[in-house]
């Protein structure tokens, strides 16, 4: 009787899932390091060959990466003739971040001053119980510039791999930031600890009276 052939095998290198794709800022910087590293000019044509080929973008990609980063100054074009071209140059690419990071890191502390301010609004108001609708709009806008921050500290991740000094200085003023806002929670938590003791209040009543939200707690 005639054996079967035995079953293939499957390799070590089919048996691991597919390797993930490039995110959009590994593309990006990918695609950078195109100019910096010729110096040279391109159209479209020539970014399209080279970007798949020499750094694993995507064919079908290019041209919305190319797009991204000349919206955000990073790459220069002009249009010559009926042709496109793209430059981009280590020197002005650098003084771009370096703006955009400073933007960032101005409107950060700002944000960061602002919502001290309202912590200590919030702080103060309480010494009167009359005014529950002006407490109820701080809070509101309090939660307001938490959420700003947090989009703040997504735009600066997003330029984390394109300058790591200059993010890890935002980074150490972000935690300043933050280290201040806890400290304020921790003292309306050490309030509301002191009225409970002192007063017999319930914590929902404390809340409810000063409009303290039911989730307010430390920023992670």
């Amino acid at each position: 009787m005639k054996e079967s052939a035995p079953l293939p095998t499957l390799s070590g290198s089919s048996l691991r899932s597919k390797k993930r794709g490039l995110s959009v800022e590994e593309k990006r910087a990918r695609m950078m390091e195109i100019f910096f590293e010729s110096k040279d000019v391109f159209q479209l044509k020539d970014i399209e060959k080279i970007a798949p080929k020499e750094k694993g973008i995507t064919a079908m990609s290019v041209k919305e990466v190319l797009q991204s980063l000349v919206d955000d100054g990073m790459v220069d074009t002009d249009r010559i003739g009926t042709s496109n071209y793209f430059w981009a140059f280590p020197s002005k690419a650098l003084h771009a971040r370096k703006c955009k990071l400073d933007e960032l890191k101005n409107q950060l502390s700002e944000y960061s001053q602002k919502k001290e301010s309202l912590q200590e609004n919030i702080e103060k108001s309480k010494t009167g119980r009359q005014d529950t609708a002006e407490r109820a709009a701080l809070t509101k806008e309090l939660a307001a510039l938490r959420q700003n921050k947090d989009q703040l500290k997504s735009e600066i991740e997003k330029y984390r791999e394109c300058d790591p000094d200059v993010v890890e200085e935002i980074r150490q003023a972000n935690k300043v930031a933050k280290e201040a806002a806890n400290r304020w929670t921790d003292n309306i938590f050490s309030v509301k600890s002191w009225a409970k003791r002192k007063f017999g209040f319930e914590e929902n009543k404390i809340n409810k009276t000063f409009g303290i939200p039911e989730d307010f707690d430390y920023i992670d």
